[in-house]
């Protein structure tokens, strides 16, 4: 059973860091990429980044470019989100998500994702 889980989110004041992670587990076959994308109350799904498994390419959002890193432990089966230099634009539920497509149309191909993790930026 595949699964996917979020940890690391929680309340950071503006222009603090988070670091989550995404274990990931279950997989029978490799996935093309794999990457986060957040929704806020009230707002549309925005991808935010997301890694290609096998080159180890990345996409961020314009949102997010310059401010956050992901990164992959393929030894460990999880992803890392690095979230620095947070806004309160930036608070919503995070979710790790599988995906055939890396890029600007990752939410359209998502394959799985997790349950996501509450990240709350307020002073």
């Amino acid at each position: 059973q595949v699964q996917l889980v979020e940890s690391g989110g929680g309340l950071v004041q503006p222009g603090g860091s988070l670091r989550l992670s995404c274990a990931a587990s279950g997989f029978t076959e490799d996935y093309h990429a794999i990457g986060w994308f957040r929704q806020a109350p009230g707002k549309e799904r925005e991808g935010v980044s997301c890694i290609i498994s096998r080159y180890g390419t990345t996409y961020y959002a314009d949102s997010v470019k310059g401010r956050f890193i992901i990164s992959r432990d393929n030894a460990k089966n999880t992803v890392y989100l690095q979230m620095n230099s947070l806004k309160p634009e930036d608070t919503a539920v995070y979710y790790c998500a599988t995906s055939s497509y890396c890029g600007s149309y990752y939410l359209d191909y998502l394959d799985y994702w997790g349950q996501g993790t509450q990240v709350t930026v307020s002073s």
